[in-house]
């Protein structure tokens, strides 16, 4: 299981700060969302590989749209040089299709997840939008997905392991809203702890709010890492 960091802060220099306190340790992916992408744009990207090379970028953007459109950005995104980016499974299998037959065709292409239910949904909330009830239809997405030839989904801890049940234990699985040592969900619905998603067999756990908000978030991050460690 992986460490993903998320950057949530409300200006560049606030997560260039964050990113100099953690630059110890290699090898972590720091998730890049809607507001610091669109706000910082692709300096941003290059900044957090100055700071450590060793970091990996997954650009949390949630691809949504015909399967033309959703394959040109794709190929936009894979220039980018990011290790990783996401799609929304609910966009389709078409689209899905297309995306990687798109990037089939490059030399090197980054990990592509796709979005199943969004951690803030409550299975009302998640009803009310698709008609369905969120665990079933999540696990439908993601075997969407994997037929498609995504490489993983994101999704809840809640759901992983049925996804893999129902995909491939290699199919991979990233899950936002963990709260490692029992910190609020603020506006997450259903988060988990470290020790739940690896009962699940997640392959990445997404923190935000628990590293950045700490005081140091570099013993932070030592502590999940350590943490980590213990459940293998």
């Amino acid at each position: 299981m992986e460490l993903c960091i998320a950057l949530d802060l409300p200006n560049i220099e606030q997560n260039l700060q964050l990113l100099e306190s953690i630059k110890e340790h290699n090898n972590l992916w720091i998730k890049v969302g809607f507001r610091s992408y669109i706000r910082d744009g692709k300096e941003f990207l290059k900044k957090i590989k100055e700071i450590n090379p060793t970091f990996k970028i997954f650009l949390d953007l949630k691809l949504y749209d015909i399967p033309n459109t959703m394959a040109d950005a794709s190929e936009e995104i894979a220039n980018l040089g990011v290790d990783m980016f996401n799609v929304h499974a609910s966009s389709g299998k078409v689209a899905m299709q297309t995306v990687m037959e798109r990037l089939s065709k490059l030399e090197k292409r980054p990990i592509v997840l796709a979005v199943t239910a969004l951690t803030s949904f409550s299975n009302e909330e998640f009803k009310d939008v698709y008609s369905q009830d969120l665990a079933p239809t999540a696990t439908k997405f993601a075997k969407d997905a994997c037929e498609a030839g995504i490489d993983g989904v994101v999704c809840s801890a809640f759901e992983s392991l049925d996804i893999k049940k129902s995909t491939s234990k290699e199919f991979l699985t990233l899950t936002p809203g963990i709260r490692p040592f029992g910190e609020d969900a603020n506006d997450q619905q259903r988060v988990a702890t470290i020790e739940l998603a690896n009962k699940n067999l997640v392959d990445f756990i997404v923190v935000g709010r628990p590293i950045y908000k700490s005081e140091n978030p570099s013993a932070k991050v030592k502590q999940i890492l350590e943490r980590l460690e213990l459940n293998f």
